[in-house]
């Protein structure tokens, strides 16, 4: 039997990876090399990163322009607000106690004592009266600390600072009185004027340009 020469084997080659996997297993992905991560977005409701602020740039004509307000003597000019006016009903016997109870209020509502002053006519308020037994200059030493409730007759009245509160007691005498009274406590009231006393008396005073 002769022999039947043995086909030359042929040796592979050694092979770089598959590109191919083998059946049944699969090739693990490449994992991409970590760099640095993108910023994540903000959550709505909530601010995201902090970014520089954009160039100034120019109003377009869609956008109104703010202008300054007056300044320097202009501005120091302009008349100020009106205080608010309050009337108390009362009798010219019962104006000073419709004044006092005006004032407790105030004080209770948390407003300080040297915010307040009290303009009286006829009959001085016994606080006033007890001051002024003392001399004219004690009694406006008073005034000047501003940390109490001041009481002024209305003859006297313009001599007082300006406060917060103004209180009048219309509790007599004649209507000149009454002129006077309201006419200074208007220009002294910062915020508030509280009048006691006749509503239709009021009214006539407050009408001819107080």
């Amino acid at each position: 039997m002769p022999l039947i020469p043995e086909e030359p084997q042929i040796h592979e080659q050694a092979q770089g990876p598959r590109a191919t996997p083998a059946s049944g297993r699969t090739a693990p992905t490449p994992r991409p090399v970590p760099g640095p991560r993108p910023a994540a977005p903000p959550r709505p409701g909530r601010p995201g990163p902090a970014r520089p602020a954009p160039p100034a740039q120019r109003a377009s004509r869609d956008t109104a322009v703010t202008k300054p307000g007056p300044s320097g003597p202009a501005a120091s000019a302009a008349a100020p607000a009106a205080p608010q006016i309050q009337l108390i009903p009362a009798s010219p016997e019962g104006a000073l106690d419709a004044a006092e109870e005006a004032v407790d209020l105030l004080l209770d509502s948390g407003r300080t004592p040297g915010d307040v002053l009290v303009i009286t006519t006829g009959e001085p308020h016994p606080w006033a009266a007890h001051e002024l037994s003392f001399g004219d200059a004690a009694y406006w030493a008073q005034h000047d600390a501003g940390d109490d409730v001041f009481y002024a007759d209305a003859a006297v009245a313009d001599r007082a600072a300006s406060r917060a509160v103004v209180v009048v007691a219309l509790g007599g005498g004649p209507e000149s009185a009454a002129v006077t009274a309201l006419s200074v406590a208007h220009s002294l009231a910062g915020a508030l004027l509280i009048v006691c006393g006749d509503p239709q008396r009021i009214n006539s005073v407050l009408g001819a340009g107080v």
